[in-house]
């Protein structure tokens, strides 16, 4: 079994409210699983997990105070062509247990099966009529959660009791996390209120040099 990503320590030290040194560094790590690079920002902070040599990384300056996460950083470490995803909020809960939503079988070409099944490895599929929930292996091999919520549900709160049960489908007291975009307000919302906790930021990408 290969030795754990470096930055899964640092997330689940971050879950449990040991941060980063608020110092303006910026941390460089190797690249993750997959072909996957990251940016991962902490107040004061930075990390990015990448298969650039160090010093060609930090000749660009990045920092953890934003210059990690300046677009121009982001773009050059991407490439031209490479894929790049959203600037997402990074948020931690605790499993619940005890189950609650059944297994999805044969939900792979489903939207939100397929995007995590993108970027994660491991994932499983869960649901009923209020939408679908996945857990898999994500950013440097921790538990992610991602939520879809059926439109016409969404407005009767079947996106929070969909949340509040998928923490069933973790062990009670383990880690979870999420990553949202801050600009999907009621998404964000949900999270929060369903008591998830933010921690930082992160940018998820997939270069091409």
């Amino acid at each position: 079994m290969a030795d754990p990503h470096p930055l899964l320590t640092t997330l689940l030290l971050a879950a449990d409210g040991r941060f980063p040194a608020v110092d303006g560094r910026c941390t460089i790590l190797p690249r993750l699983a997959g072909g996957l690079e990251c940016v991962v920002a902490f107040t004061g902070h930075a990390f990015v997990a990448t298969a650039l040599a160090e010093d060609a990384v930090r000749a660009r300056n990045p920092d953890g105070f934003g210059g990690a996460m300046a677009p121009a950083f982001l773009q050059w470490l991407a490439g031209d062509d490479g894929w790049m995803d959203a600037h997402d909020v990074t948020l931690v809960a605790r499993g619940r247990g005890g189950g609650g939503i059944p297994e999805l079988v044969g939900a792979a070409d489903h939207p939100r099966v397929r995007h995590a099944a993108r970027v994660r490895r491991q994932v499983r599929a869960y649901g009923d009529r209020r939408g679908v929930v996945t857990l898999a292996e994500g950013l440097a091999g921790r538990r992610e959660l991602g939520i879809e919520a059926v439109p016409e549900g969404q407005g009767r709160g079947w996106g929070s009791s969909l949340l509040a049960d998928a923490l069933g489908l973790v062990p009670e007291g383990e880690p979870v996390f999420a990553a949202v975009a801050p600009g999907n307000a009621r998404s964000l919302r949900a999270f929060l209120s369903g008591g998830f906790t933010p921690l930082g930021s992160e940018v998820l990408l997939r270069p091409v040099r």
